[in-house]
C-alpha cells in the first residue's frame, strides 16, 4: 500500500469514519513520539538540553510563566 492508497482510503472517508481515524491517529502519534522521547532521553541525547536548563536555573536567569 502507497501512501497515496492511503491518502485515497482516507479520502473516501464518512464523516464519523474521519472522526474516529483522527482520534486514533493521534493517539498512535502521540505514542510514537513519547516513545521516541524515551528513548532519547535514555540514549543521553537529552542530556545537553537538562544541562542548560539547570544551569540557567542555577544562574536565576529563569522567569515564572
Amino acid at each position: 500500500m502507497t501512501t497515496e492508497d492511503i491518502e485515497q482510503a482516507i479520502q473516501r472517508l464518512t464523516p464519523d469514519e474521519l472522526a474516529r481515524f483522527r482520534a486514533w491517529f493521534e493517539q498512535f502519534d502521540a505514542e510514537r513520539f513519547d516513545q521516541a522521547l524515551e528513548q532519547g532521553a535514555k540514549a543521553g541525547k537529552l542530556d545537553a538540553f537538562a544541562e542548560e536548563a539547570l544551569s540557567a536555573y542555577r544562574a536565576g536567569q529563569i522567569r515564572d510563566l
